[in-house]
């Protein structure tokens, strides 16, 4: 594996899963958050293997960062994290522009448009990081290594940079995933909307285990 350490970005549920899945796997992390007091228990629990600190911190200590924010914190958090430390490195992007409204009858609102998403306005406000979407369309207790009975569920990513989405490639199977690459960072438009989907069932419903796979013949 090229990334030893991985910077997460994020104090919140996707950032702990994925930063414990990375643990989990073997790789040092990093967790970047602006309370890092709030960190000190998982810090605690991770017995040394992990560290926390600010955004710019994280994003300066990984080799592989792991952007996992909230939508509307997403270009925040890149500044904090400064664009020019982000230069050059794979920064796995799992955010999903959602409003602060409510679901309607169950769908989710983006505060994007239908010829834009989060993942592009990212790449613009750091043109030399690497981003690649991935982590978007799935909950966070499902993201490493999920058990649906030996059937691997697909990962859809995007970026611009092929040698970035092969390393994220190669998580991607170590934490359980079969990848559909589906090009530049303009898929990440068909991307994102996923998570209004895959939300649907969880706000009808309060069912919450579930993932797509894409089948071929």
């Amino acid at each position: 594996m090229a990334a030893q350490k991985v910077g997460v970005i994020g104090s919140g549920a996707v950032g702990e899963a994925l930063a414990n899945g990375f643990l989990k796997h073997g790789f040092e992390v990093m967790r970047g958050t602006r309370e890092p007091e709030k960190l000190a228990a998982w810090k605690s629990a991770a017995q040394g293997k992990a560290s926390v600190g600010q955004f710019a911190e994280a994003a300066r200590f990984g080799d592989l960062v792991v952007l996992a924010v909230k939508g509307a914190a997403a270009e925040s958090a890149v500044e904090l994290c400064g664009p020019e430390q982000l230069a050059g490195k794979t920064v796995i992007d799992t955010t999903n522009p959602i409003d602060d409204q409510p679901p309607d009858h169950g769908v989710i609102r983006f505060f994007t448009g239908p010829n834009d998403s989060l993942m592009e306005r990212l790449q613009r406000l750091a043109p030399r990081a690497n981003f690649v979407k991935a982590f978007s369309c799935v909950g966070n207790a499902l993201m490493v290594n999920p058990d649906f009975g030996g059937t691997r569920p697909t990962m859809f990513i995007c970026g611009n940079r092929a040698e970035a989405k092969e390393e994220v490639k190669s998580i991607l199977a170590r934490f359980g995933w079969e990848v559909e690459d589906m090009g530049s960072v303009e898929a990440a438009r068909a991307i994102e909307p996923l998570c209004v989907l895959w939300c649907i069932p969880g706000f009808l419903r309060n069912q919450w285990t579930h993932a797509f796979k894409l089948l071929w013949r």
